[in-house]
């Protein structure tokens, strides 16, 4: 099967923050420990180990079982979760949000890298476990941004029963709603081996338990269980209470944004974008069907947008005595996942990773090991038709990602047969007017607006004509750019890349259960391009 690769730098999708990142600039060392190489896990390792206590590894492993139960567990799995009880066991971990039916192709492409980091350590350092971890984002609220798919260029959406709150933990939802969906993806997909797999995987799931937390974990598990992948739900009220204390000074001394926002500053000082602006307090509340930030005003404490509020004496109660109500958010999350887990590295996309950027100072004033950072694997999966067509038309993996309107012109210019590149003739205009600019300096200073003025149109007029050429030249090579067209819109849905578009059901169509295999075969976490992928 063959694969290609290009670099980043070259796909026009991914950020100079992360790009520099990737190529090590000297001027982004002040906001990560340690670059991702195979080498400096060693300090990592040495360092986690040090600073994790023992009795937090028991009341891991105490709360993954019981978030198992009911489940069925590969082998594989149940014995990950029981290496977390030794010292010299660490985990790799990726998060991402309860999307429907995994969302995005690139959700795969996460949990591929983490399971083939885990493998690649225990290569180089075989003395130590490594566990494969999801975090699954149970506490998120923005329930518009995960209840749908895409498939075949449709877009499959869950509507939930009328009433139904979608303003708390996504986590808790119920799946009501979801046969209605369904029965659309049995008519989209058909009746083939594949197909009839695929919807079996889609009833077991969300048709089969009782909240959208309980479907995911099916899900996951299923795709990705025999593999050892360990999937987390962090809203546990044991888990919460290892984290209790971070909490209670980040309501008490505004921490967060007290060690991020210079952070940030600095990164927008540097020409970055600075992914996440932190606010005061970084805590939600949770209740049923609720999840709203926390605000302090002269010492008092609200809700916001409702009547619940406290003295700082009864909210310190609150979170002593039920400290499952209180969720991290974006900027807080990252801190309570090194808290509760042995964990070396994190694996993320490039919106992740910036706002990571922010948070090393964060870490440090709270004592706790920051990670290793890992932009997760990015590819591009192709069939065989589409790479045929691709070198037919010959049409270079680089201009593949051009913008359309910037391919097609070039591939217009390239296959005329004649030139429609008016470069020459300009450059032989602008020779002609140095001479009347000569001769104007010897007359009327006043002459030499004319004569610019005279050149500006006339090459303005050279432009013209040359667009009216290629655009003719593209109506005569009608044909050519349909194809150009049609390939770069199957392979860029929505003019994006596909992985952020795309779900894997389109793919699994055509090949099962091989489709995981094939990604774990191709896909290589510390190999930094952009993979092209023939299937």
């Amino acid at each position: 099967m063959p694969t290609d690769c290009i670099s980043y730098s070259k796909t026009n999708f991914f950020s100079p923050l992360i790009l520099d990142y990737l190529e090590q600039k000297k001027d982004l060392e002040a906001f990560y420990h340690r670059f991702p190489n195979k080498e400096n896990f060693k300090e990592q390792l040495a360092e986690k180990e040090k600073s994790f206590p023992v009795e937090r590894r028991q009341v891991l492993v105490e709360s993954l079982k019981k978030q198992y139960e009911g489940f069925s567990v590969s082998q594989a799995t149940r014995r990950n979760i029981e290496r977390l009880e030794g010292q010299h066991a660490f985990t790799i971990t990726t998060g991402h949000q309860l999307n429907l039916f995994t969302g995005p192709l690139y959700f795969l492409y996460k949990i591929v890298s983490t399971i083939n980091l885990s493998r690649e350590l225990k290569k180089q350092y075989p003395e130590a476990a490594f566990i494969p971890v999801y975090w699954m984002a149970s506490e998120d609220h923005d329930f518009e941004e995960i209840n749908f798919f895409n498939l075949h260029g449709k877009k499959f959406q869950w509507n939930p029963p009328p009433g139904d709150k979608t303003g708390g933990a996504v986590g808790a939802l119920p799946t009501e709603g979801l046969e209605d969906l369904y029965n659309l993806l049995g008519a989209e997909i058909g009746g083939s081996a594949h197909a009839r797999s695929l919807r079996e995987l889609f009833e077991q799931a969300y048709l089969q338990n009782q909240s959208l937390a309980q479907a995911t974990r099916y899900l996951v598990n299923e795709l990705f269980g025999e593999h050892g992948l360990v999937i987390l739900d962090a809203q546990q009220p044991e888990l919460k209470q290892e984290f209790k204390p971070y909490m209670k000074r980040e309501l008490l001394e505004k921490v967060v944004h007290q060690h991020s926002l210079p952070l940030a500053q600095k990164l927008e000082e540097m020409g970055y974008q600075a992914q996440v602006n932190p606010r005061e307090i970084n805590l939600f509340y949770l209740d049923n069907g609720l999840r709203e930030r926390i605000i302090e005003e002269e010492g008092c404490y609200f809700v916001n947008d409702t009547s619940i509020k406290w003295s700082r004496e009864q909210l310190l109660e609150v979170l002593d005595q039920q400290p499952e109500r209180f969720s991290p958010n974006v900027m807080m999350r990252p801190l309570y996942q090194e808290v509760i887990l042995p964990n070396l590295c994190y694996i993320g996309g490039g919106g992740e990773l910036a706002y990571w950027f922010e948070l090393k100072e964060y870490f440090k004033a709270e004592k706790v090991a920051f990670p290793i950072l890992l932009l997760r694997n990015s590819a591009l999966l192709q069939t065989e038709k589409q790479q045929k067509k691709r070198q037919k038309l010959q049409i270079s993996l680089e201009e593949l990602f051009l913008k359309q309107h910037e391919l097609i012109n070039r591939k217009v210019r390239q296959i005329s047969n004649i030139d429609i590149d008016f470069s020459r003739q300009k450059e032989h205009l602008k020779q002609q007017f140095e001479d009347l600019y000569k001769l104007a300096a010897q007359t009327d200073k006043s002459f030499l607006g004319a004569v610019k003025a005279q050149e500006v149109k006339q090459l303005k007029g050279l432009s013209h004509l040359e667009k009216r050429l290629l655009k003719a030249q593209k109506r005569k090579l009608a044909d050519e750019v349909s194809r150009i067209t049609a390939l770069q819109n199957e392979l860029f849905p929505q003019r994006s890349l596909q992985e952020r578009t795309s779900n894997f059901s389109e793919f699994w169509l055509e090949h099962g259960e091989a489709l995981i295999e094939i990604l774990l075969r191709e896909l290589q976490p510390l190999d930094f391009n952009f993979k092209i992928i023939s299937l």
